[in-house]
């Protein structure tokens, strides 16, 4: 049973973040937001708290939904439960329609409730939001009552002039109002960004914080997300912004709301760790808290201040509830609900009116608890009707044949370091790559993190099973990222493998998928850069020359340098080409058709020894 959703009290207004002028264009336009807190008075459920000089505030988090209205497709779409005879099942999951009544239900009873996300709501979608600028999915966030977020660094994949019209409302400023009469509203929740500022004013280009309400109970949210941010989003999503230290900031904002009296706090975080199993029920404390983590959210954990109750963190689409403590030795819980919301996460934080601070002893200190997003429960109904309403816009274009397969070929859900998809969209970019005339590409590389969804065999619509609809290409390459191709050395190619598990990668690599013909051997049971076993670096069985330039094919981001990959940066000769998508969809075009579909590739470009992290 769906519990009726509850409405928004007060005026919008007052959470508007930046600067609402109509016609907004450039980043010098953008008005930094007060800093002064934002209050809201958004309780959930009915009843009246006991007299007690506590009261348990529930905290429902989520986090990387990534726009996946829909319920994400094949083996992107589930999470492992870990059973109790210790094998692990597969359970399908996610979607909105069943986020919003898992989150529904989870509110009953609970007169204290808040809904919070560690950032990347938009960006990377599916097309049914992607096509749309992502405006379904911030309707979408509205009707299930999210009270609060942090920024992402997909929020940035547009730029700080697009956040602002998320937060703000107002139809896109080039293909205008998506429907007759009616106006994008905006986020009616604050997005939070405290560690991003304006080059040009210095100050917050978004809110910092926030402070949830309700009968004399007071909760600070502090928004940040990961400081290399400009790492991993194109250059023209960041330009005239400074990303900072994410412990600093919180620290100094968390030490702000204290002095207003705010002595309750919890950092959204979009940043987070890798657990020892990709089961999302394991125990992270069992060997000593915070045993089953490891990653940057760890050290960023161990430095917040005290006065941070509990961290909601993401950006590795993993999920755990570690305890690790803080610099006092206080327990204080670090959570992540895996991604595409499959996973919500709820915290129980008790709160005491005397001292207006969460309880954290040994003995009671907040819990948390991952919970799935099944799907074998009754649907949302104001979100199928929306969904179905923009599915209605999008289908002209969403349902287009484009090609065709004879099974699952599986990336953004293969745990394995070469990925089938990897493998098909790397050779997509070489055959469109190849010809003189296109950039005489040798090879192609392709940064595992744009891989977003997987091909599935199985019928999504009415288009009939091994068919590749327009919407299934877009949604496995939502970025339109511009092809590239470059003038690189052997070596540079070489130092680029290298980079994939060594300096900011080594403690989660990234796998770059490569082109059919180019080999090489990953030995993990090594370090840093000598895991790659340079004289098996071979181009069509010959030996790569680190003398020797070669062609090499792969999308701006990564030509970029992006992802941590410098020296794929250094590329010379440059030739642009077009979108990678437009690649891909010519290579299905091309080698595909009803009676000869594609097959999953064979694999063995990359052969490992041991174990890669994340696998």
């Amino acid at each position: 049973m769906t519990a009726t959703p509850r409405k928004h009290q007060g005026g919008r207004a007052g959470r508007r973040v930046l600067a609402a002028a109509a016609g907004l264009t450039t980043l010098g336009a953008l008005v930094a937001a007060m800093p002064a807190a934002d209050a809201h008075d958004k309780g959930h459920g009915h009843g009246h708290p006991k007299p007690s000089r506590t009261v348990d505030v529930q905290l429902l988090s989520f986090n990387d939904l990534h726009g996946n209205l829909e319920p994400p497709a094949g083996s992107a779409g589930a999470v492992n439960e870990k059973q109790a005879d210790g094998t692990v099942k597969s359970i399908p999951a996610g979607g909105v329609e069943y986020l919003a009544s898992s989150l529904r239900t989870a509110r009953q009873g609970h007169p204290y409730s808040i809904t919070a996300a560690g950032g990347d709501m938009i960006g990377a979608s599916p097309l049914l939001s992607g096509l749309f600028h992502d405006e379904p999915t911030i309707e979408a966030l509205n009707k299930i009552d999210l009270d609060v977020t942090a920024v992402g660094n997909h929020e940035f994949d547009e730029g700080a002039v697009e956040l602002a019209r998320m937060q703000n409302g107002g139809c896109h400023p080039v293909e205008g109002c998506y429907e007759k009469g009616k106006k994008f509203r905006g986020a009616d929740f604050p997005y939070l960004a405290a560690n991003v500022t304006s080059e040009k004013t210095g100050k917050p280009i978004l809110k910092p914080y926030t402070v949830w309400k309700k009968n004399g109970v007071k909760i600070g949210f502090i928004g940040v997300t990961l400081e290399g941010t400009p790492d991993v989003v194109t250059a023209s999503g960041v330009k005239g912004l400074k990303f900072h230290d994410e412990i600093e900031t919180i620290n100094k904002y968390a030490k702000e709301l204290d002095r207003q009296g705010v002595k309750s706090i919890v950092a959204l975080i979009h940043e987070g760790g890798m657990p020892t199993t990709n089961a999302y029920n394991y125990d992270c404390d069992s060997a000593g808290p915070g045993s089953g983590l490891s990653g940057p959210i760890v050290d960023i954990a161990k430095g917040i201040t005290p006065k941070v109750d509990a961290l909601v963190t993401g950006h590795t689409h993993q999920a755990y509830a570690c305890t690790i403590p803080d610099p006092a030795g206080n327990p204080r819980m670090v959570t992540s609900a895996a991604s595409y919301g499959k996973l919500f996460t709820e915290t129980t934080l008790t709160y005491d009116k005397r001292t207006k601070d969460i309880v954290r002893t040994a003995v009671k200190s907040p819990k948390s608890v991952n919970h799935i997003v099944r799907r074998d429960q009754a649907k949302a109904q104001d979100i199928t009707d929306l969904i179905a309403r923009w599915n209605k816009l999008a289908a002209p274009i969403a349902g287009r044949p484009q090609g065709y397969i004879s099974a699952d070929i599986n990336g953004r859900g293969s745990e394995a370091p070469e990925k089938p998809l990897g493998d098909l969209i790397a050779d997509a970019q070489l055959a469109g790559l190849s010809p003189a005339d296109k950039g005489g590409a040798q090879l192609a590389f392709m940064n595992p993190g744009g891989i977003r969804s997987d091909l599935v065999h199985k019928a999504s619509g009415s288009e009939g099973d091994g068919v590749v609809t327009y919407g299934e290409a877009f949604t496995v390459q939502p970025f339109t990222n511009m092809m590239n191709v470059v003038d690189l050395t052997g070596a540079q190619i070489i130092q680029g493998l290298q980079q994939q598990v060594s300096g900011g990668n080594a403690a989660n690599p990234k796998i770059l998928q490569v082109s059919k013909g180019f080999t090489y051997t990953l030995d993990m049971t090594k370090t840093g850069a000598d895991r790659v076993l340079v004289d098996t670096v071979k181009l069509n069985g010959v030996a790569l020359d680190p003398a020797k330039t070669y062609r090499v094919a792969m999308n701006e981001f990564l030509a970029g340098g992006g992802d941590g990959f410098a020296a794929l940066g250094q590329g010379k000769n440059k030739l642009v080409g077009a979108s990678d998508l437009d690649v891909f969809d010519a290579y299905l075009s091309a080698n595909s058709s009803a009676s000869a579909p594609l097959a999953p590739p064979a694999g063995g470009r990359i052969t490992v020894v041991g174990k890669v992290a994340g696998e």
